[in-house]
């Protein structure tokens, strides 16, 4: 008999829909049984890509004596922490306090008026060595909530007094300037590892905002090491098992510091993420595995997590057949009966599988040799080893198809979507690839149409249906990939929809009282603490995003409200920026574009002429992370001075008196308040562009 999650859309409410567990969704109907009854709530948080949240489901939801214990004493909520990180935040931050860690799947108990007082993350189904069993926590849990009110009230109140305080930072004064960065590279530099990449130890997880700051610190020209940095990572990550070699994007993180053995389940933030970072690693070195993994890493995406109507899917589960990792693994017998003997064995070689197996009897592929070496400790010619491997990925692709797909999650995430817009409209601009601007275009007129209601973003889109208020996190990353997709095509609409959703944000969330944003809106409803998280972690928080995106509308615009606002949290957090760079990194990225004053590019010409394009190429071909392009390109172009025409966004200051020059398309670079004469040669602008 289906319980009430069999109504809601999320796939992981969804996956418990069936469990003997009387669960509800968060909301007022849950709420207002656990007041009426004077019952705990226990609440349950955790994602569908989550592989210790299916086991603890197995273990425990699914068991009758235990959903038992759950029904007779708790109101049971279960939470998608993909629908509601406030929640998720919210009673992270407790259980953190309670426990001094978290995790998922988060399991938080609360007074019915959502106060908590005990928590923690997974609990086994019976005393496990030194975990105490689900069942003896419920128990314990029920009688001190009967027994020990007082004791429980002390701990609520302790709690929600010290709740929301991470978020709270006093002005700092200090002069915005690169000593900043100086210092956050110096402690990034002091815990890298400089044997396998990446920072600290197992597990390792990629960090792909880190490796991007390192990157503008190297293009600044501070430091060379920042480049080696970077390098050493992402060579080691996009030969290990973290990267599926196969088919195409990355794995969550490395279960050890080797980036061989995966935690196999794939996020659409991660690769978005990932996808650009190889790109602008490719950008400035050239490199042709950096452009392989980006090119593969978005035809993942595309071939794998794209909805039919533009929409980018949130996550592929870790498990298939209720084994981790089962999907990816292969043996030297599968690898030869698809290839046959001598290129099953030469490309198993290759790919480091072998009769012993590097995971649980079985191999995740991995290259632990350069083509080269393989090549020549085999005797084989690289090009004949190059065109083997090459003709054999797709044949042991078509035959991992065959197999059972592991869970994929199709609820559409608006950040995320945002992350993945930007990564495909930075892409097809520097790679000239037409098939990732039209992804773009259709995501982003995805997220207008079907997640834009009644003058609000919505979080999240499913089969049909969008739903929940959208939070700072889903504002601030659609604005930023409008901005990339206004870049990368000049089409006026995508930057008046960063404009329109730019001024919502700043009504809903912004709070001049801590200088910053909050993560939930003015319209969100009442929760222990209004979250607001300044952390970038595995993505980037929705404040540095937003602080990005306003500055770089500041100068699209004109508008001072925008600069202002954008740089306010800049020195409000400032002092956490060089004290922990590892929760930091994107809000570096941003002081990095703030201080060194970006370059101004305007480009005037006729749409689809093969002058103005070249002039395009040059700007989006090569490394500039601090810079804002605009353009007016229409059919009949316009001479300097003229009126450039209904779509080149007249009222985009750096567009202004300005046009073609004697009938050519023309570039302009202006930066630091000084403006460079206008040029319409590419090897001109080049030469600009590198000052």
């Amino acid at each position: 008999m289906p319980n009430r999650l069999i109504n809601e859309t999320s796939p992981y409410l969804l996956q418990h829909a069936n469990n003997p567990v009387d669960w509800y969704a968060w909301g007022e109907e849950a709420l207002s049984r656990a007041k009426d009854e004077d019952k705990p709530i226990l609440l349950s948080i955790g994602y569908s890509a989550c592989h210790w949240c299916h086991v603890m489901e197995r273990e425990s939801f699914e068991d009758d004596a235990i959903a038992s214990l759950m029904n007779s004493n708790f109101v049971n909520v279960k939470v998608d922490r993909e629908e509601r990180p406030d929640l998720d935040a919210v009673y992270m931050e407790a259980v953190q306090m309670l426990t001094g860690s978290g995790g998922w799947p988060m399991t938080v108990f609360l007074t019915p008026d959502g106060k908590p007082f005990y928590g923690g993350t997974y609990f086994p189904p019976s005393d496990r060595m030194n975990m105490p069993g689900f069942p003896r926590i419920l128990l314990a849990v029920t009688e001190a909530y009967r027994t020990n009110r007082g004791e429980v009230e002390r701990v609520t109140a302790q709690l929600t007094e010290q709740m929301g305080r991470s978020g709270q930072f006093p002005e700092s004064n200090n002069l915005l300037s690169a000593e900043i960065l100086h210092e956050a590279y110096s402690r990034l530099a002091g815990n890298f590892d400089y044997q396998n990449g990446g920072f600290g130890a197992a597990p390792k997880f990629p960090q792909p905002m880190t490796p991007e700051f390192l990157l503008r610190y190297y293009h600044q020209g501070y430091n060379p090491r920042a480049l080696d940095m970077v390098e050493l990572t992402l060579q080691k990550m996009a030969y290990g098992g973290m990267y599926d070699q196969l088919g195409g994007g990355f794995h969550r993180y490395s279960t050890d510091a080797f980036w061989l053995v995966p935690h196999f389940e794939k996020m659409l933030y991660d690769n978005a993420l990932l996808a650009r970072l190889y790109l602008h690693a490719y950008q400035i070195t050239g490199d042709a595995l950096y452009l392989r993994i980006t090119i593969e890493t978005l035809e993942y995406v595309l071939r794998e997590m794209t909805d039919s109507l533009g929409g980018f899917y949130s996550a592929q589960d870790a498990d298939s057949e209720g084994v981790e990792g089962k999907f990816f693994v292969w043996s030297p017998e599968e690898i030869r009966q698809v290839l046959g003997e001598y290129e099953g064995n030469l490309v198993g070689g290759f790919y480091g599988v072998s009769d012993a197996g590097n995971f649980e009897g079985s191999n995740i592929l991995n290259i632990p040799q350069s083509l080269e070496a393989f090549a020549l400790e085999h005797g084989i010619g690289e090009e004949l080893l190059e065109s083997v491997i090459s003709r054999s990925k797709p044949r042991l692709l078509a035959e991992r198809e065959k197999r059972i797909h592991p869970f994929k999650d199709d609820k559409v995430i608006a950040s995320w979507n945002g992350l993945m817009l930007r990564a495909f409209a930075e892409a097809g601009a520097a790679l000239k690839r037409p098939d990732f601007l039209a992804a773009a275009v259709a995501n982003a007129t995805f997220l207008h149409e079907r997640m834009f209601q009644d003058g609000r973003l919505l979080r999240t889109y499913r089969e049909g249906q969008s739903k929940l208020d959208g939070y700072l996190e889903d504002y601030a990353c659609v604005i930023d990939g409008y901005i990339a997709l206004y870049e990368a095509t000049f089409e006026r609409l995508w930057l008046d929809r960063a404009v329109e959703l730019a001024d919502i944000m700043i009504e809903l969330f912004w709070d001049e009282g801590i200088g910053g944003f909050y993560d939930t809106g003015i319209e969100h409803e009442s929760l222990v603490t209004r979250p607001r998280d300044v952390f970038d972690n595995a993505q980037p928080c929705g404040g540095s995003v937003a602080s990005e995106a306003l500055l770089k509308l500041a100068v699209f615009t004109g508008n001072e409200d925008y600069n202002l606002k954008g740089a306010k949290p800049l020195r409000t957090l400032s002092r956490f920026f060089s004290q922990a760079p590892g929760g930091a990194a994107y809000w570096l990225g941003v002081l990095d574009f703030y201080v060194s004053l970006p370059k101004e590019i305007a480009i005037f010409g006729k749409k689809d002429d093969a002058e103005t394009q070249n002039l395009v190429d040059e700007v989006f071909s090569r490394y500039l992370p601090n810079k804002v392009v605009v353009g007016s390109l229409d059919a009949a172009g316009a001479e300097q001075g003229e009126d450039p025409g209904e779509n080149s966004a007249r009222e985009i200051p750096l567009l202004a008196g300005r046009g073609m020059i004697g009938g050519k398309a023309a570039a302009y670079v202006c930066q630091n308040y000084v403006c460079q004469l206008p040029v319409t040669d590419p090897t001109a602008l080049a030469e600009q562009l590198s000052r």
